[in-house]
């Protein structure tokens, strides 16, 4: 068998080449761009949907496809998003002692950068060197960061996978989620009802003191082992000297157990109510189900494709829950069977970012060893 060496130089240029270009949620054009022009140049064929218009943003999601080159193999994919959790332009990279890291003055975009260059890098590669392989479709995101938007929005109709991964998760490379939270968002307006706060406080209804009272009955943070919940936003009022007429919330809460974050719903809910009712107000609430929980075991194919390509690059398989959501929650929704995978990024989401390049080049080893590990289940 062909020996890949992965050329560290090279991955780590794609890398910082795409941590370089800024793309915060609903701006990822210039990276979705560069992504496109990469693949086209290595002869996949590209597709846009149109996301942007769905999403509001300026980008599509892509979806990009290498024929097969052997015959009987499952078709997979795989998957990451463009979009990082706030803007970096000018970000200042530090490479130095096997680490990529910046300055300290902003994200590095590792999430999910480190999971796109270890995919894109994998497949220059297998083009490269002809390596055999049934077909894969790659498919890369907008909008995850706020609410899987992206996913939600791709055009299934461009999609022809069997089962699929999806990098976006932390180290150690290769882990697998097997399950993650159902996750409910709330959206609460509490109305009041407004007089002179010096003149005639008695005639009116204060909403921030409905919501002050809601919230201290309320059953917040870590509720169980399985269960959160929290209260994210509160805005409202307009002066010292005007009783508060109206309060805008928004809240959460996730649990593994899906009873369980309707209960703790139902809970906030009835907080919400009850204190609006005894103070005369009234209180509005839309709940909206963010994304349904999934649970895998170690006999669902796609983890165990995964957990075979780590035995054979003589890595761990480990495998766990988690408290957040991805794309993967999207797509198993959609009937699109997938993982989600542990790639290098580190400390996602604060300016401490970094990534090993030794780890990033155990997920580019890792890709190239899931696609052997599907074109050795020819039928």
């Amino acid at each position: 068998m062909l020996e890949i060496r992965v050329e560290n130089d090279r991955m780590v240029e794609l890398f910082t080449t795409l941590c370089s270009i800024n793309s915060p949620p609903r701006q990822e054009r210039a990276v979705m761009e560069y992504v496109n022009g990469f693949l086209r140049g290595l002869g996949l064929e590209v597709r846009e949907d149109n996301a942007a218009e769905i999403v509001g943003g300026d980008a599509n999601n892509l979806v990009a496809t290498l024929p097969a080159n052997i015959t009987g193999a499952p078709k997979i994919f795989f998957s990451a998003h463009f979009d990082t959790v706030e803007p970096n332009p000018g970000v200042k990279i530090i490479i130095q002692d096997g680490i990529i890291k910046t300055d300290g003055t902003s994200i590095l975009g590792a999430d999910d950068k480190a999971g796109m260059s270890a995919i894109l890098e994998a497949i220059r590669i297998i083009v490269e060197n002809n390596l055999p392989h049934g077909q894969i479709q790659l498919l890369f995101t907008v909008c995850e960061e706020i609410g899987l938007k992206g996913a939600r929005a791709l055009d299934l109709s461009l999609v022809d996978s069997d089962f699929g991964f999806v990098y976006d998760t932390g180290p150690p490379v290769g882990t697998v989620i097997i399950q993650t939270p159902t996750h409910d968002t709330m959206n609460i307006h509490l109305i009041g009802k407004p007089a002179h706060a010096g003149v005639e406080p008695e005639k009116g209804i204060n909403a921030i003191q409905i919501a002050a009272h809601a919230i201290n009955q309320m059953k917040l943070g870590r509720i169980d082992a399985e269960t959160t919940a929290n209260i994210g936003s509160i805005h409202g009022g307009q002066a010292t000297n005007v009783v508060c007429p109206e309060v805008f919330i928004t809240a959460e809460a996730r649990s593994l157990n899906r009873q369980k974050v309707e209960a703790q719903v139902a809970h906030m809910t009835h907080c919400f109510e009850q204190a609006a009712r005894q103070f005369g107000g009234q209180a509005i609430i839309e709940v909206d189900r963010h994304y349904e929980g999934y649970m895998l075991t170690e006999n669902d194919l796609p983890v165990q494709v995964v957990r075979r390509a780590l035995n054979k690059l003589g890595l761990d398989a480990p495998m766990r829950p988690t408290g957040g959501g991805a794309d993967a929650n999207i797509f198993i929704a959609r009937g699109l069977p997938c993982c989600v995978v542990g790639t290098a990024h580190q400390k996602i989401h604060t300016h401490e970012e970094f990534v090993l390049i030794d780890d990033l080049a155990k997920s580019v080893d890792l890709t190239l060893a899931i696609v052997r590990e599907v074109a050795a289940m020819r039928s």
